[in-house]
């Protein structure tokens, strides 16, 4: 049974003392940014799922195996927060965590983030991602990622906490102003 915290100053209390977080989410929630600015005010490395594991230059995959290889050095390390969703190396991270905090946004909302993002930076590097990954306008698939998410992901993203961090808090922050309120309460700069 996931271990939620009821509560944002309740979260906030234990984002203070954490040493190990996970960051997820849907895309365009705001999880790279709000990821930011928690390892800057806890002084945690950071890592981007996007930049350092999945993608090769020219959105190229990387392979699973080099994937769970990366994800085993960085979750070997005392003191991280990792940036990224992806269920299928729960197993990996989850027993390492602190704590989860999962940025759980309208559909709505992920839409018009992945959209205000790709205006920013279309064309461009955008820092999360890997080197030679030029930012372009999302296509079909990616917004119906976006669109389904909640009913093709979540669930497994609760079973893969269930089964590999029961006992491993999850703060779920449902609006920009939760995120903000979170980083207040913790001390942390936004």
């Amino acid at each position: 049974m996931v271990c939620h915290v009821e509560t944002i100053e309740d979260g906030a209390a234990h984002l203070r003392n954490a040493r190990r977080v996970m960051v997820i989410g849907c895309s365009g929630g705001g999880k790279s940014t709000l990821s930011r600015k928690i390892a800057s005010g806890l002084d945690l490395p950071n890592h981007s799922m996007d930049r350092e594991v999945f993608w090769l230059p020219d959105w190229v995959q990387r392979p699973r195996a080099e994937q769970r290889q990366i994800i085993t050095e960085i979750v070997r390390g005392e003191r991280w927060l990792i940036d990224g969703t992806n269920p299928s190396s729960f197993d990996l991270r989850m027993p390492r965590a602190d704590l989860v905090i999962w940025v759980r946004l309208s559909r709505w909302r992920c839409l018009l983030g992945v959209y205000r993002r790709a205006s920013r930076h279309v064309g461009r590097h955008r820092p999360e991602m890997a080197v030679g990954c030029i930012e372009k306008w999302p296509d079909r698939e990616f917004l119906s990622y976006i669109w389904t998410f909640e009913r093709r992901f979540a669930p497994r993203i609760v079973e893969g906490i269930d089964r590999h961090g029961p006992d491993v808090p999850v703060v779920t922050l449902k609006s920009h102003g939760e995120m903000a309120h979170l980083l207040d309460l913790a001390g942390l700069p936004h």
